[in-house]
């Protein structure tokens, strides 16, 4: 009877679990607003890693600039991207680790993917900061992009290299914006990995934190 009763507690377990993740829904992020909010030289100037932000959700219209500067595609007829890509592998993904779940930027289609729901934000980073701010960036390089570089070293430098250009069109729009950004290298990429559910192809090479300035 025990065994019978913990097989159908363990499946109401596994069914709420997966009516959780369907809550879900892919976000349509708007269209980023191309006006200057600072000349590009002062937001140069002004450019910095700040650890305190406030406690507000980004506005969706924030959001949306933070995905495309990072990632976006600017140049719809051949698919490339603001950011440069080596070899125009576009090896890195994007993921949004937001209050109510985690999400997948698709540049092409300028939306977010649902992955997974639920507060992830602890698991995004080792400092305390992380896992009350409303938005961390997750870059993930999908290594098989590179096939024709045979060197497991020079990938991984390769893919650091692509997302490095990523974190720092963030941190340029942030300076313009006036927005709070950091970024960040610890982070348990192992347990990341899982809640991300990433292939063994796909590393974790950075994060970032967005926010409003406290």
């Amino acid at each position: 009877m025990k065994s019978i009763m913990s097989v159908v507690i363990a499946l109401s377990i596994l069914c709420g679990t997966a009516a959780t993740a369907q809550e879900l829904s892919p976000i349509a992020l708007p269209a980023p607003a191309l006006e200057n909010d600072k000349p590009f030289m002062q937001a140069v100037k002004e450019r910095k890693s700040s650890r305190e932000f406030a406690d507000k959700d980004l506005s969706l219209q924030d959001l949306a600039n933070v995905l495309w500067c990072a990632i976006g595609v600017n140049r719809p007829e051949s698919g490339k991207r603001t950011s440069p890509s080596a070899m125009n592998r576009q090896d890195i993904d994007v993921y949004a680790v937001l209050k109510d779940g985690v999400y997948l930027y698709d540049a092409v289609n300028h939306e977010l993917l649902p992955v997974a729901a639920g507060d992830f934000r602890k698991d995004a980073g080792t400092q305390e900061f992380v896992g009350t701010t409303p938005l961390n960036l997750i870059y993930i390089s999908d290594l098989a992009k590179f096939e024709t570089i045979k060197d497991e070293e020079n990938r991984i430098i390769w893919a650091a290299v692509d997302a490095g250009h990523c974190s720092q069109n963030v941190y340029l729009y942030a300076a313009a914006a006036g927005l709070a950004v950091v970024v960040r290298g610890s982070v348990d990429k192992v347990k990341l990995s899982e809640v991300l559910k990433l292939r063994p192809e796909q590393k974790v090479l950075l994060a970032q934190t967005v926010g409003y300035p406290k």
